[in-house]
């Protein structure tokens, strides 16, 4: 299979990879019209350039909003912070509003068809508000003909380190398309990470597999590592800017270093080198198919055991069939399978093992997938993500005669339900556990941290905890998570030992940066990132992205209007002594989210809600008098 972007250097007229051709000189296409004009085509030229200004929007670069939607994975949710990065370093500001965007910047994902339709539906949704678009990722680079994608700007996935150019030309009126292969974009790039504790750290793009119902492999191609140099640098660099985990992303792990003459286990040790004695930064490594880890699994093993990396690895298996692993062209078997998740195991204590299954694949009989519930049953994983097949357009698996869709659906459901019946954290109630707190969980009231298994751990604590280590008892279990309590802050050379008493004594201090005030990347969750026990169906963590949520500060409320303003607590009130013996942190958060309740109020907020009733009623009482009076005067 030809990569892409190899065949768009030989269709004419390309650079060689790595040459830097002028903006101009690639896909400018100025609109004569209207800029979102629907029958476009990808051929139309003007001699005469006459772009359509938005009068609205300033025409100084650099002092325009960019709104960042993401979809997919963490490589996908890392180029959108290296595009956020280069942007808001231009100028830029960035939104997660997008009705406050002067252009919304889209970036996406082509492994599902529900992704690829939510896309779409975003792009209408732009164009039908006559915004700038531009669209990155996989579906543009992969699918560049695609109707949807007329008349709006595209960034490869290999050009974000060109964004700025590309945004600048789509606010002029212009469609400019980079698609072209160049050298790997560099990593030290400006970032605005949507965690500040963690950075999504690409290490290769592409793969060596063909999968026969893989769309990645169109816009990602072949495999293309970063060296080990220029990653350890990036280490080095992250660590100094307070990242508390670091994940290695690319689309198959395993897969680093062949095309360079290096392997896995050589970057893996270079990297643990450099990673603080204290275990303060831990490091993660990325999902990896089975075949290109069998050679190496006793050295990845010893890594996996090494006090600074989670022991945790995401290793797809997709099917329990070897019969539907050769029609998927998967490149190994269900043995060798086993072997990479028994040798784990035995090898690495406290080991977690996450999977993928596609419920379905065309071919699948009912022996077949008997066959993938007893794997999963057999190895009673704790994370498994359950997909139905999706025919993606261009690839073999979508020409194969398809399973009846009813009966993929059955399969998914019964799958789901084998796997949600699983209780993997039995046994942890009441274990002394040290974990990393890295983030907010989505109900606002727990920290979200992770044992050195990667387990989930939610505790109540102070959100100055965000970004440290601490020893917790584990005093319940759920399906998705564990709870736990603080006993202890473990010091570190940026923290001093402390007890959770001494934490909440400390003055409140926002745990996010303007990293988190001003990055609008968001993206679409493709691993358990549940808060508690809210978690529908299999969910993977292989390439987790982070689900922090902002809870706004009870010291800065945003006062919209006169009811909100009314209804949160004044900014200079003092709260009553509670004499309740709940957590006062569960209290504050609660407060916060409810946006204060009716016995904080002062005298001034409850004289401003009586007038507003005593108007209501009043406006009430005039239109029913008047009503009442051209009744009667009508009879």
């Amino acid at each position: 299979m030809e990569d892409i972007e190899d065949l768009l250097i030989g269709g004419g007229g390309g650079a060689p990879p790595g040459y830097r051709l002028p903006i101009t000189a690639v896909g400018v296409k100025p609109k004569k019209k209207n800029m979102f004009k629907s029958n476009a085509s990808a051929d139309d030229s003007s001699n005469e350039p006459s772009p359509i200004q938005n009068p609205l929007v300033p025409k100084i670069p650099g002092t325009q909003t960019i709104y960042v939607k993401t979809f997919g994975c963490s490589h996908n949710q890392s180029d959108s912070e290296y595009m956020a990065g280069q942007l808001s370093a231009f100028g830029y500001l960035l939104s997660d509003n997008p009705e406050d965007a002067d252009l919304w910047l889209i970036n996406t994902c082509t492994v599902k068809s529900p992704s690829q339709s939510a896309m779409d539906t975003l792009i209408t949704k732009c164009k039908n508000a006559k915004k700038p678009l531009v669209v990155a990722g996989c579906v543009p680079q992969g699918s560049r003909d695609l109707k949807e994608l007329e008349g709006v700007s595209i960034v490869g996935v290999q050009q974000i380190d060109r964004v700025v150019e590309v945004v600048e030309e789509t606010l002029k009126g212009h469609e400019v398309r980079l698609l072209n292969r160049k050298t790997l974009p560099a990593l030290d790039l400006p970032k605005v990470r949507k965690n500040k504790f963690i950075e999504i750290l690409p290490i290769n793009v592409g793969c060596l597999g063909a999968c026969t119902y893989c769309k990645t492999k169109h816009a990602r191609g072949h495999l293309g590592s970063y060296t080990v140099d220029s990653l350890v640098r990036r280490v080095r660099s992250v660590i100094n800017e307070g990242v508390r985990e670091i994940w290695l992303s690319s689309e198959d792990t395993g897969a680093y270093g062949r095309d360079i003459g290096v392997n896995l286990p050589i970057l893996l040790n270079a990297i643990v080198s450099e990673l603080p004695s204290d275990a303060s930064t831990m490091l993660r490594i990325g999902m990896t198919n089975p075949p290109f880890i069998l050679e190496h699994l006793k050295e990845i093993a010893k890594v996996l055991s090494h006090p600074c990396v989670y022991s945790f690895l995401h290793v797809p298996v997709q099917s329990g069939s070897d019969a539907i692993l050769s029609a998927m062209n998967r490149e190994y078997t269900v043995s060798e399978f086993r072997t990479v998740v028994d040798t784990l195991t035995e090898l690495v204590p406290g080991m977690q093992i996450a999977t993928d299954i596609i419920c379905g694949f065309p071919g699948e009989t009912d022996e077949d997938f008997c066959e993938t519930i007893n794997l999963i049953k057999e190895y009673n994983l704790p994370q498994v993500h359950i997909s139905q097949f999706y025919p993606r357009p261009g690839t073999p698996a979508a020409r194969m005669k398809k399973v009846p869709s009813a009966i993929v659906k059955k399969r998914s459901r019964e799958l789901t339900s084998v796997f949600e019946a699983f209780t993997p954290y039995n046994g942890m109630e009441g274990r002394v556990e040290r974990i990393w707190i890295t983030e907010i969980a989505a109900d606002g009231i727990h920290l979200v941290g992770h044992t050195k298994g990667y387990i989930q751990v939610l505790v109540i604590a102070p959100e100055t905890m965000l970004g440290t280590s601490a020893t917790v008892k584990i005093t319940s279990i759920g399906r998705w998570s564990v709870f736990g309590e603080v006993i202890e802050i473990i010091s570190t050379k940026h923290h001093k030992t402390t007890t959770l008493e001494d934490t909440l004594t400390q003055d409140k201090v926002s745990p996010c940066s303007n990293t988190h005030e001003t990055c609008a990347c968001s993206t679409e969750p493709e691993s358990c990132a549940c808060g508690l026990e809210s978690c529908k169906g299999a969910v993977a963590v292989g390439d987790e992205v982070n689900s922090s949520r902002n809870v706004p500060s009870p010291e800065e409320p945003k006062r919209k209007n006169l009811i909100e303003w009314v209804l949160r607590r004044r900014k200079s009130h003092v709260l009553p002594k509670r004499e309740e013996t709940e957590n006062p942190i569960v209290t504050e958060r609660k407060q916060t989210l409810a946006g204060g309740r009716l016995d904080e109020w002062g005298v001034v907020d409850k004289i401003l809600v009586g007038g507003i009733l005593i108007s209501t009623f009043t406006i009430f009482g005039l239109l029913f008098h008047l009503g009442s009076t051209t009744f009667s005067s009508s009879w």
